[in-house]
């Protein structure tokens, strides 16, 4: 996702990032994409006027800090999947260091073709961010809304696209687990045509990238918690991705197979008290 939101930005603006610290596959990426590597975030600060950071969302408020620390005082974006309450976190910890920070969620695929994906964009500097990718393939949206909105919106979207598939793969690995996973699959069926299909998907999208999910789920069970609703579905969604963790790097395709038996194996293992 992050290399297609730098190819997006229009041109003549530079594109920057730092490769210290960063694995073989990202460095190969950023080169296809023909990012100046500047090394260092310290040296992507002091050149940039804008910086967007688009990361796990357990990395999320350590990169905002990291960065302050640098005395950055351009824009900061943060697209990342966190809540309201976390990205005004990061809200601070950019100002500590002079930034002006605007609150974005991306919705969609990697943004490769027009119309597939958004970025929502919240605070007072996001019509200056968004005009960064005019005539792109990454639509950016102003919600025309303080700091949080954007996080918001993101959570609410995919607390229903991921937490559902969450709730898919554990149902179909309950009725393996109960030996009656044929007889609900003849059952999908006739009265729920396609879901089937949506497991098979469901596992292999999702279980090489559950790795970050599950922090995912997280920040949205706290979105839920701060509006006064139930957060037990998706704290309980972030425990089925942290088992399939061992799918990370991964490519796209997992068997549901092997995603039924990973969620089963982790039952197991939980029931034992061995889980960590």
């Amino acid at each position: 996702m992050g290399v297609t939101v730098g190819v997006a930005v229009r041109a003549p603006v530079r594109v920057a990032w730092a490769s210290e610290g960063r694995s073989r596959e990202t460095r190969a990426r950023a080169a296809g994409a023909g990012f100046e590597d500047l090394g260092t975030l310290a040296a992507v600060a002091a050149a940039a006027d804008a910086v967007l950071s688009i990361c796990p969302p357990h990395g999320a408020l350590a990169l905002a800090k990291a960065l302050a620390a640098t005395g950055f005082d351009g824009l900061y974006l943060d697209a990342n999947a966190v809540s309201p309450a976390t990205a005004l976190r990061i809200a601070e910890a950019a100002a500590a260091g002079g930034a002006r920070f605007v609150d974005g969620g991306l919705v969609g695929p990697p943004a490769v073709r027009p119309g597939t994906t958004r970025l929502y964009l919240s605070g007072d500097a996001a019509a200056q961010l968004a005009s960064l990718f005019e005539g792109s393939a990454l639509e950016a949206i102003d919600l025309d809304a303080d700091a949080g909105a954007a996080s918001a919106l993101k959570m609410c979207y995919a607390g229903f696209t991921k937490g559902s598939a969450a709730l898919l793969l554990s149902l179909r690995a309950a009725a393996s687990a109960y030996g009656v996973e044929d007889g609900l699959l003849g059952e999908w069926s006739r009265s729920q045509p396609g879901l089937e299909k949506r497991s098979v998907r469901a596992a292999a999208t999702t279980a090489p990238k559950a790795w970050r999910f599950a922090g995912e789920m997280e920040e949205i069970a706290l979105t839920l918690e701060a509006a006064g609703l139930p957060d037990g579905f998706h704290r309980a969604a972030a425990e089925t991705y942290a088992r399939l963790a061992g799918f990370r790097g991964e490519p796209e395709g997992v068997a549901v197979e092997e995603v039924v038996a990973a969620l089963v194996d982790g039952e197991r293992v939980l029931r034992q008290g061995d889980w960590d």
